[in-house]
Parts: structure tokens; sequence; C-alpha cells
């Protein structure tokens, strides 16, 4: 056990350790007791069934979901190119000595941080198209993912950018900087290295956060999925091969910031 494990628990003694053992042995004996249930459930149901899965071997099939992953990618990318410039923006505004900007700009994080993601695609699916405001599906979409990512993004610089020594800020002012000189060129470059992991799991929330297509009717992965369950009555089947694209995708995300984190680490 690390010092640094050593710190916040006792290493556990012989009787400690003999029951971890057992506890880990008969968790996971029941788990796979629970997944050999669930496979018979299936088997007794039809669903895994070889006519259930050999469709997704076909390339139409294949194509029709790549289609959807590029969607979701798609609404990722550009969410993520919105969300987090202006989350940094509105996290530096928070921290500057004006008092109405500090003051709108908490309101901003205070209330958009509180609606559900929901709700602002109701507001932009139904709201605003009866005052004559109408955008193309992909914008109805990214927004209100937009709108409900930059609070929590300007949270994570906030986070980053207070700790922080305050010795660099005044170091790069006694130089002759702005403030907004000083935190653009010295103390946010030195805070995102430290925020990555946090910024990518912003980013896997945002991925996540464009399943919502549906209610737009935008074709995102999970909406193609669900097409294609009912058009070929493989619902089951249709979710999983669709929750494993998700996971292949987010367990990519989290090995590129493995990877930028010890090439940081040196």
């Amino acid at each position: 056990m690390s010092d640094e494990s050593r710190l916040l628990f006792d290493e556990p003694g012989p009787r400690a350790r003999r029951r971890i053992r057992i506890a880990t042995g008969a968790s996971l004996v029941a788990i796979a007791g629970l997944l050999a249930l669930v496979l018979r459930q299936f088997a007794d149901h039809g669903q895994l069934a070889a006519d259930q899965w050999s469709m997704y071997g076909k390339w139409p099939i294949i194509r029709f979901l790549l289609d959807g992953i590029e969607k979701t990618l798609l609404v990722t990318v550009v969410g993520a190119a919105i969300a987090f410039p202006l989350g940094a923006l509105v996290a530096l505004v928070r921290l500057s000595r004006s008092r109405v900007a500090r003051a709108l700009a908490r309101g901003y994080v205070e209330l958009f941080r509180a609606v559900p993601l929901l709700l602002l695609l109701y507001v932009f699916l139904f709201a605003l198209p009866r005052a004559g405001l109408t955008f193309p599906i992909f914008w109805q979409l990214l927004i209100p993912i937009a709108l409900s990512n930059v609070p929590v993004v300007a949270e994570v610089f906030r986070a980053g950018v207070l700790a922080q020594p305050r010795g660099q800020a005044e170091a790069a002012q006694s130089l002759g900087m702005t403030y907004w000189q000083a935190m653009r060129w010295v103390v946010l470059p030195q805070a995102v290295r430290k925020l990555l992991p946090a910024l990518v799991s912003q980013l896997v929330r945002l991925l996540k956060d464009s399943s919502l297509g549906y209610v737009v009717s935008y074709l995102e992965l999970l909406h193609q999925t669900q097409v294609l369950g009912e058009y070929y009555h493989t619902v089951l089947s249709s979710y999983l091969v669709g929750a494993a694209c998700y996971v292949l995708i987010n367990a990519s995300l989290s090995w590129l910031a493995g990877r930028l984190e010890r090439r940081q680490r040196g």
C-alpha cells in the first residue's frame, strides 16, 4: 500500500483481509449467478437466437449504425468546441474584479446548471417556434446541450484557476500584463493541464447528452438503434449493440485522456 493510501485508510490486518477475500468471492459468485439468470431469460425468450444478431454482420446495418455514430460524434465535437471556450470565458468573468460581471456570470451558472437539459430541449422544440424562432434540428439539439454544459465547464475551470498559486498571476501582472493577459498566457494554460481528466469526463457527459436527440428527431446513435430495433423487431439486441458502441467510444476517450496525462507527467 502506498504512503498516500496509508494516509486515507488503515492497512487491514489478517482478519480484515480474510473478510475482504470472502466478501469479494461472494460478490463474484452473486454477479455470476445474476448474469447466468439474465442469459437464461434471454435464451428462453429467443433473444439469443441467431436471427436476432446475424443482421449486425451485414454492411447496410453496419453503415446505418456508423451514420448514427458519425452524427453523435458531430454533436459532441461541435458541442465541446462551443461549451469549453465559453465555459473558460464564464469562469474568468466570475473571477474578474467587476461586481456586475461577476453577478451576471454567477446568475447564468446557477440558472442553467439547475435547469434540466430535457426542459431546455422542449423550449427549443415547442416554445421558441411559437414565438417565430425556429432552429434547424441539429441546432435544436446542440444549443441546449451547450447551454447546459457551459456552466459545469465554467465551474471546472474556476476551480482549476483558484487552485493555482496566487503568485502566478501577481508575478505576471508585475511584469506589466493586464488581468486578462495574465489569465490567458500564464494561469489558464497551467490550470488546463491539471484539469484534463475532469474535462475529458465532461466530454463524456456531453457525448451522452447527445442521446437525447430522439426528442428533436435527430438521428444520432441511440435514435438509430431505436429505429433499427423497431423495424426489425430486435429491440433488445439493437439497444445492446448501441450500448456497446457507447462503451467503445467512451473507452477510447478514457484511453486518450490517460495517455495525455502520462505524457504530461513525462
